[in-house]
C-alpha cells in the first residue's frame, strides 16, 4: 500500500466510516414518523458508499492495472449515487408539503 500517503489513507478510511455513519443516523432519523421520507435519502447514500468502496479496494492493491475496471465501477457508481441522492432529495422536498 505504497502508493498513498498516510495522511491519503487516513482521509480515505474516515470518510467511509463517515459516511456509513451518516447513512445509519439519516436511518434512524427516519424511523420517526415525521420524517419518515428520509428512509429513501439513507438508501440512495449506498451506491457512493459502493464507489468509494471501489476506489479502496484499488488503491489496497497498489492501483494494479490488473483492477482498473474498478476505477469504472467507482465512476458508475458514483454517477448512481449522485443520481439517486438528488432524486431522493427532490422527493423529500414535494413531499413534505404534504406533512405540513
Amino acid at each position: 500500500m505504497h502508493e498513498l500517503s498516510f495522511g491519503t489513507w487516513l482521509i480515505h478510511i474516515s470518510s467511509v466510516v463517515e459516511w456509513i455513519f451518516a447513512i445509519f443516523v439519516i436511518y434512524k432519523i427516519s424511523t420517526y414518523k415525521k420524517y419518515s421520507l428520509f428512509f429513501w435519502l439513507s438508501l440512495a447514500m449506498v451506491p457512493n458508499l459502493i464507489g468509494a468502496m471501489c476506489a479502496i479496494t484499488w488503491h489496497i492493491y497498489d492501483n494494479q492495472e490488473l483492477l482498473y475496471g474498478l476505477v469504472t465501477l467507482q465512476g458508475i457508481f458514483t454517477f448512481i449515487g449522485n443520481s439517486t441522492l438528488a432524486f431522493a432529495t427532490f422527493t423529500i422536498y414535494k413531499m413534505k408539503e404534504t406533512y405540513e
